[in-house]
């Protein structure tokens, strides 16, 4: 009965905070993928399942935080309404603590495995994908017949009559783009044809639109020596829809085989970045039982900001750990087990000195 009341409030507890964490994440998500949607690294089309996506792999580190600060106030509260005391005076000792926050601790770390593992890693590969996809098909860069587009990466806007249903084939076609000349003067270039097509390079890294049967124009500002020429064929290069930031990782979106299997700075961090998410999981559940213990008339928030700190501290030494393996100087993820080794032995250390027995102190002669 009462690992079962223990259960039910945490794990509604760890929800709550779970909720709060992820509308968080899902803001901040939203506004990197609005801006590269607005520099055109990614079409308007798959903005959304790129955005879940991105908060699927964000649950490695979401879900750890979550079970912290969870507990952290679940247990608190028991604590500020004096319940923890009550069921202390009734008999419930330590042991009667850590029965429920082992099975709580054992599911978690298990949901965080399976995250850290599989399910991230599958979402970064299902984004590349998504983009990949993109690139393969101007239907996804949101070009529309029959209205004015812009083309990805700033390369001008494009017009089509029609088009075909997936997006390669393409009607009456015209193309305007502004450059700056030999002479530093802008230059606006005019592309119409009949009909075309968009194909990609056999290795797939560029992608192409061919233009037949039409006339191509070059017309400086302010001059009037523009030119006019006729072609039956016409390829223009379109820039690749893809992300613009710099924190991409080939490795992270690997298989936990593919690493395995690959042996370098990269993929080593990479493994055991993915290892450690479910012992980290333990450990902050361990430090959760000593921070939340706190008297009635203590500062409700007081316990929480120290655990906040606390869990920053934990995670950037591993990441510093983790750019040392990156870096090539570290060559094995022991330093970020004894790291969390070295936490672990702290946490027990301060519930054995709130829980453990006293010692009897000598009346004084």
């Amino acid at each position: 009965m009462l690992d079962r009341y223990f259960l039910r409030e945490l794990a509604q507890t760890i929800a709550a905070t779970a909720i709060v964490l992820l509308a968080i994440m899902a803001g901040t998500s939203f506004a990197r993928v609005l801006q590269q949607v607005a520099n055109g690294s990614f079409p308007a089309s798959v903005m959304f399942q790129v955005l879940g996506l991105n908060m699927l792999d964000g649950l490695t580190t979401l879900l750890p935080l979550s079970a912290f600060l969870g507990v952290l106030q679940g247990l608190g509260r028991m604590y500020r309404e004096s319940e923890m005391h009550v069921l202390a005076s009734s008999g419930m000792g330590a042991k009667g603590l850590l029965r429920p926050m082992s099975i709580l601790a054992a599911v978690v770390a298990l949901l965080v495995g399976a995250v850290s593992l599989w399910l991230g890693p599958w979402a970064a590969r299902t984004s590349d994908q998504l983009v990949a996809a993109a690139n393969r098909s101007v239907i996804a860069a949101g070009l529309d017949a029959g209205r004015f587009t812009p083309l990805p990466g700033k390369g001008g806007i494009i017009f089509v009559d029609e088009l075909s249903r997936d997006g390669s084939m393409l009607g009456n076609t015209f193309i305007a783009t502004e450059r700056t000349g030999r002479d530093n003067v802008p230059h606006i270039k005019l592309v119409t044809g009949k009909h075309g097509q968009l194909y990609q390079e056999t290795d797939g890294s560029g992608r192409f639109l061919a233009l037949h049967d039409g006339y191509q124009y070059d017309i400086p500002l302010g001059a009037d020596n523009w030119r006019k020429m006729k072609y039956e064929r016409n390829d223009a290069s379109l820039d690749n829809i893809q992300s613009d930031t710099d924190e991409e990782d080939p490795a992270h979106s690997m298989t936990l085989g593919q690493l395995l299997r690959t042996d370098n700075p990269d993929t080593r961090a990479e493994f055991a970045w993915r290892t450690i998410a479910p012992a980290m999981t333990l450990v902050l559940l361990a430090l959760a039982l000593p921070l939340s213990r706190q008297s009635p008339r203590e500062p409700r928030f007081g316990r929480l900001f120290l655990a906040i700190l606390t869990f920053y501290f934990y995670y950037l030494l591993l990441a510093i750990c983790r750019g040392q393996i990156i870096k090539g100087h570290w060559h094995h993820s022991f330093p970020m087990w004894a790291v969390t080794v070295i936490v672990f032995g702290v946490a027990a250390r301060m519930f054995q000195n709130q829980y453990g027995p006293r010692k009897v102190r000598k009346a004084g002669a």
